[in-house]
């Protein structure tokens, strides 16, 4: 097997649409090396090939809370759209081994994820009054 041009860590899923959104689908991803070569990417036992790439999307964005920059890789095939959640590396910002179409978007926030942030801000203001008091 051939090197490969670009390896880095991802969160990533198959889901159909528009996956900008920070919830439980992306809480229950997939945690691997992607890796990026001449022809293909591949994340865990996950191969695509780029001739099979139908439409490639790569959205830049702003973490909500912490402003912390990051990319989503979005790769239609005719069976999968497969997402990949990536950091904000340099290398993402240059010339990709296959077509893509680039975007600036912002991340949104579902439901549980505004309640999981509210009942840790809530604990951590209930443990510094315990300290405090």
């Amino acid at each position: 097997m051939t090197q490969p041009v670009h390896s880095c860590m991802t969160k990533a899923i198959i889901a159909d649409g528009d996956q900008l959104e920070l919830g439980p689908r992306w809480m229950r991803s997939r945690r691997a090396r992607l890796r990026l070569f001449e022809d293909r990417l591949i994340c865990g036992d996950w191969s695509v090939r780029y001739d099979d790439i139908r439409e490639a999307v790569l959205a830049s964005f702003r973490s909500p809370i912490l402003r912390i920059p990051g990319y989503v890789l979005s790769a239609r095939t005719d069976s999968h759209t497969y997402h990949f959640g990536l950091n904000g590396s340099r290398y993402w910002k240059g010339d990709l081994p296959f077509p893509v179409t680039r975007t600036k978007t912002r991340l949104r926030m579902s439901w549980i994820s505004i309640a999981a942030r509210t009942v840790l801000i809530g604990y951590v203001a209930y443990a510094a009054w315990q300290w405090i008091t």
